[in-house]
Parts: C-alpha cells; sequence; structure tokens
C-alpha cells in the first residue's frame, strides 16, 4: 500500500494533468452552451501541452547547446541534457490552440447573430423549424 501511494505522490504532475483532461472533456461533452465547450476544449488542451512539456523535462538535465570544442574532447552525455523536440511541438500546439480558439469564437459570433443564442438545445430546435 506505501510503494503505491509513494508512486502516486511522486508523479503527482501526472495526476493534475489527468484531472485537467477529465474537466475539459466533461466541459465538452456535458456542457451545452458552445463557449463552456470551447473553454473545456482549451482546458484539454492546456492539459496535454502540460503533459507532454513535463515529459521532455530531466531532472538535472541542461539546455541542449553544447561547445564545440568540449564536445569534441570529453563527448556528451545525452543524459544531461534535455530533448527540445516536446517543446517545440507544444510550441507548435499552442498556436494551432489560438487559431481554432479564434476561428471558433468567430463562427459562434455568427451563429448566436443568426440564432440568438449560444445553447446548444435551442439552436437545434430551431434548426428544425
Amino acid at each position: 500500500m506505501e510503494s503505491i501511494l509513494s508512486e502516486i505522490v511522486a508523479k503527482y504532475n501526472y495526476w493534475i494533468y489527468v484531472i485537467l483532461m477529465m474537466i475539459g472533456f466533461y466541459a465538452m461533452i456535458g456542457k451545452r452552451n458552445l463557449v463552456k465547450k470551447l473553454l473545456g476544449m482549451n482546458i484539454f488542451q492546456t492539459a496535454i501541452i502540460l503533459f507532454y512539456v513535463s515529459m521532455g523535462v530531466k531532472r538535472g538535465g541542461g539546455i541542449p547547446i553544447v561547445d564545440k570544442h568540449e564536445a569534441l574532447l570529453h563527448g556528451v552525455n545525452p543524459a544531461h541534457i534535455d530533448n527540445p523536440v516536446p517543446h517545440v511541438l507544444m510550441l507548435t500546439a499552442i498556436v494551432v490552440s489560438v487559431s481554432v480558439t479564434g476561428v471558433a469564437l468567430a463562427i459562434m459570433q455568427r451563429i448566436y447573430r443568426e440564432y440568438g443564442t449560444l445553447e446548444e438545445d435551442e439552436i437545434l430546435e430551431k434548426i428544425e423549424r
């Protein structure tokens, strides 16, 4: 029992990301307001970005800039250097997330002008008429 508890405490950040993902997932599935769904999607995306960034960090790791002369003389120990690829990919994900949010807000504005509401049930009811 103690080993399970110590394992959970050791990886507390992953549990936080899972909780954030579930909050975002619930908002996307359970809410009927389109703005709340969009906020849920943003929370979900943020949790995934934080997860990937935390996976790319090593305890005691340094920046991936190595002096050429030192590397030739002593070599490079990859255990002491952080991998920059997850961070770069998440920068791209942040740009995509902001773009998707902007387009979604523009579409919601158009929906509100057309139907006078952002509640999913009311919009579907007005479409069926």
